[in-house]
């Protein structure tokens, strides 16, 4: 009898100490840290994942030509003896003569976005402003000119610094269709993912803005 309670009492002993290490050490006054019969996953510390950063809000150009009272001819990099010019028939295009508007308003809209005024030489005339076309067929978008409307998307074109590009040297887009050369197709819009931009262009100040 004496040697049955002496084991009942050991193995009560060592369930009191399997428990313990379970559910946390014991303090110097004999209490555990943790109440027993808590599961152990509710003492847990879950780690929360970090806030997401915010995106970076594009900051406003302090080159003249950008501020709407300048304008500007502009020429692709790497171009020869070739300007931009919104033709009659309405699309931009490369010329070497004195054909269609070649003169152009940048106007800011805030967030980095222009409006892209186009005159005729001096600056003369009611302006027309650049506009994404889709020929809604297999050739590639391209740029016309339209009545200027400032809440117009497609008029809504971004102009950003070309990077390792000389002074006044920008990439044009809109809506992430980047302006560029093509050989076969001329000057085109190309969503390019990832990839960077094919042309840059460089503006030139030809003076004030027309007063219009």
């Amino acid at each position: 009898m004496v040697l049955g309670r002496w084991l009942a009492g050991a193995s009560l002993v060592a369930l009191t100490g399997v428990a313990a290490m379970m559910y946390g050490a014991a303090s110097p006054a004999g209490e555990a840290t943790a109440s027993v019969g808590k599961p152990a996953a509710e003492v847990v510390a879950v780690a929360q994942p970090p806030a997401a950063k915010p995106k970076p809000k594009p900051t406003a150009s302090t080159d003249p030509v950008l501020s709407g009272k300048r304008r500007v001819t502009i020429v692709r990099v790497g171009a020869f003896e070739s300007g931009l010019s919104l033709l009659d028939g309405g699309r931009l295009a490369e010329v070497d003569g004195a054909e269609g508007r070649q003169v152009f308003v940048p106007t800011p809209l805030g967030a980095g976005e222009y409006l892209i005024k186009a005159y005729y030489g001096g600056g003369t005339g009611k302006p027309v402003c650049w506009q994404s076309h889709n020929p809604q067929n297999t050739q590639p978008l391209y740029v016309r000119g339209a009545t200027c409307r400032a809440g117009d998307p497609a008029q809504r074109f971004v102009i950003a610094p070309a990077e390792g590009g000389g002074p006044r040297e920008y990439v044009i887009s809109n809506r992430w269709a980047y302006l560029r050369d093509s050989a076969r197709s001329g000057l085109i819009l190309e969503e390019l993912g990832d990839a960077a931009p094919f042309s840059s262009f460089r503006f030139n100040d030809t003076g004030p803005a027309p007063r219009k």
